[in-house]
C-alpha cells in the first residue's frame, strides 16, 4: 500500500510539474498550451502501475521468509 501511495504522489507531482513546465515554455515562446488529459492520466496511472510491481515483489519475497530466518540475514 504504502508503494501505491507514494507512486501515486510521484507520478502526480511529476504529470502536473511537466505540464507545467510545457505550459512556461509554451507561454515564453507564444504558443498555445496543449497538454492531453489522456498523457496525465496515462503518467499516473504507469508511475502506479510501476510502482506496484517494485512494492509487491520484495513484499511476496519476504513473506515466504519465516520471521527467524528474516532476522538472520540481516
Amino acid at each position: 500500500m504504502e508503494s501505491l501511495i507514494l507512486a501515486g504522489l510521484g507520478g502526480t507531482l511529476g504529470a502536473i510539474g511537466g505540464a507545467a513546465l510545457t505550459a512556461l515554455y509554451a507561454s515564453i515562446r507564444g504558443w498555445s498550451t496543449v497538454v492531453p488529459a489522456y498523457a496525465i492520466v496515462g503518467g499516473i496511472a504507469a508511475a502506479v502501475a510501476i510502482g506496484a510491481v517494485a512494492g509487491l515483489y520484495p513484499a511476496l519475497r519476504a513473506a515466504r521468509l519465516s520471521p527467524t530466518e528474516a532476522l538472520r540475514s540481516v
